[in-house]
């Protein structure tokens, strides 16, 4: 079931795009909203959850730190997909292979966690996809790619999250060291879900919306403890 809800996710993001066409300013409360609740997960749960089962609290705060690095480091490649905001222009002459690999190493790393952090994580992602599903669905369209280069694009990165959860349950490197790499993920949902929320706010106004949007985040990860 969870392969199954990830997948959904990216598929319902791109059918959105091709049917339906969402405005810009629904894309933004739904990443409000998205960003908050992977956030109210990452700080409720998941660091709680690292801090209790490692017994040194000064290696998972340096591995968040790590993992907060990591993901500006792979935006600087994926020019920030992963928050909703592609700032790249393409005329289709060359493929986004920077961009392809990169996003598909997040949504692979974001799998990992899955199975031992339960439904909350892995609800904090679908939603997470959704929106970031709208927004490379939204790019590759307005670029001049060939539909079968798009759907490629799209199949290979909503198959990442998935093979994350797989891989992350089966190899033994990834169960042993399931905290620390757990604590390293910490670190690129603060980074992404942060920047999400900070990118929302046009000219630091209050915008009720918006406000709403994060507050029924929050309440919604409180209503799960």
């Amino acid at each position: 079931m969870n392969y199954l809800l990830l997948i959904i996710a990216v598929i319902l993001g791109a059918l959105l795009v091709l049917f339906i066409k969402p405005s810009k300013k629904f894309i933004r409360l739904l990443l409000a909203f998205s960003g908050a609740y992977l956030l109210s997960v990452t700080i409720l749960h998941l660091l709680p959850e690292v801090y209790a089962e490692n017994t040194n609290a000064k290696t998972t705060g340096i591995l968040i730190l790590i993992g907060i690095i990591l993901q500006s480091v792979l935006e600087s490649f994926s020019k920030g997909a992963e928050h909703g905001h592609i700032h790249i222009h393409s005329d289709g002459k060359q493929f986004p292979t920077l961009l392809f690999v990169s996003l598909c190493v997040h949504a692979f790393s974001e799998g990992l966690p899955i199975h031992h952090s339960g439904n909350n994580l892995l609800w904090a992602i679908v939603v997470h996809k959704i929106p970031i599903a709208i927004v490379l669905t939204s790019f590759l369209i307005q670029t001049k790619y060939s539909k079968k280069i798009v759907f490629s694009f799209l199949f290979f990165f909503g198959l990442m999250s998935p093979l994350g959860v797989l891989l992350g349950n089966k190899i033994p490197f990834f169960t042993t060291y399931n905290t620390e790499i757990t604590a390293l993920i910490i670190g690129v949902f603060l980074h992404i879900s942060t920047i999400i929320l900070f990118e929302s706010t046009e000219n630091h106004k209050f915008n009720l919306q918006k406000f709403t949007a994060i507050l029924l985040g929050v309440i919604l990860t409180l209503l799960t403890l």
